[in-house]
């Protein structure tokens, strides 16, 4: 028996725990089907977790496309279906070697799995992240920091995840909460998560707790590294500094746990608990336009 689970039809990082929730309730070896008919927007946060989702289940579940052309368009140009034909089994024919290079999206989504790949990554976005900072009205110098929080956000894959993972980079106008442009990295992994990865060498009281919520709160805030080289496996604390610079917002997920940087224009919780289980973590930065004085 299959049972059918229903994608938000605005797929963003709160609606996509809807999703989770629901995915919960299933068995691990059920079948699933992932029903996006009525889907119209996603961010780029809800793509790359609905391949991180397939990746984490490992059987390859059912996915029926977007009945609208231009969602079903746009996910083409953004990659989507191109990885996810590996990871899923479709109900009908969709673009995947659809014209990539949508406008809105500064990187497609690329897989991640080794250094090589983050570089990649980081020599494709360097081209353009003078222009990117340009679109929010920060100093071309600005760059260089965009191509660091990027850099880092991926490299955590490697260190962190023990598993595969995914980014993409996409601009648009976020009129719902700002009513300004933004700029969106979202990064996402089927790893082990960070109470794993940090478990073993992360040094606590006996009678501390150690759960999703404090590996989090360890990796963010404490800048908690596995590694015992200096300065290795910190690359959360490098991405910190330049939320406040920017009034950027950083959204970290891993089990059952979400931990923000949350900045003045959002109201968001700094740390939430019991969620759903997710596989791996999650990460969203928001770099917002600049307002100019």
């Amino acid at each position: 028996m299959t049972t059918i689970l229903t994608v938000p039809p605005s797929l963003d990082d709160g609606s996509f725990e809807t999703l989770l929730q629901a995915v919960a309730a299933v068995p691990d070896d059920a079948r699933v089907m992932l029903d996006a008919r009525h889907t119209r927007w996603s961010s780029p946060y809800g793509l790359i977790n609905l391949l991180t989702l397939a990746q984490a289940r490992g059987d390859r579940p059912q996915f029926i496309p977007p009945e609208d052309s231009d969602t079903v368009s746009y996910w083409a140009r953004a990659g989507f279906f191109r990885h996810a034909e590996t990871l899923m089994e479709f109900t009908r024919p969709v673009p995947t070697k659809a014209k990539t290079g949508d406008s809105n999206f500064f990187l497609e989504i690329t897989p991640i799995a080794q250094t090589e790949d983050v570089q990649h990554v980081v020599a494709h976005i360097q081209d353009r992240s003078k222009a990117i900072m340009e679109t929010l009205g920060f100093p071309a110098r600005g760059s260089v920091g965009f191509s660091v929080v990027l850099s880092e956000s991926c490299q955590n894959i490697i260190e962190h995840a023990g598993g595969p993972g995914w980014v993409a980079v996409q601009t648009y106008n976020w009129q719902k909460r700002l009513g300004r442009r933004v700029v969106v990295i979202a990064v996402s992994d089927s790893g082990v998560g960070f109470k794993t990865s940090l478990g073993q060498t992360y040094s606590r009281g006996a009678t501390d707790r150690w759960d999703d919520a404090a590996a989090l709160e360890a990796a963010v805030l404490r800048a908690t590294s596995r590694f015992r080289d200096p300065g290795r496996g910190q690359g959360l604390a490098g991405i910190r500094k330049y939320m406040g610079k920017w009034e950027a917002k950083l959204t970290v997920r891993s089990g059952t746990a979400r931990i923000a940087i949350v900045p003045a224009w959002d109201d968001d919780k700094a740390l939430v608990e019991q969620l759903a289980p997710f596989a791996g973590a999650q990460y969203q930065i928001i770099i917002p336009q600049a307002v100019q004085s």
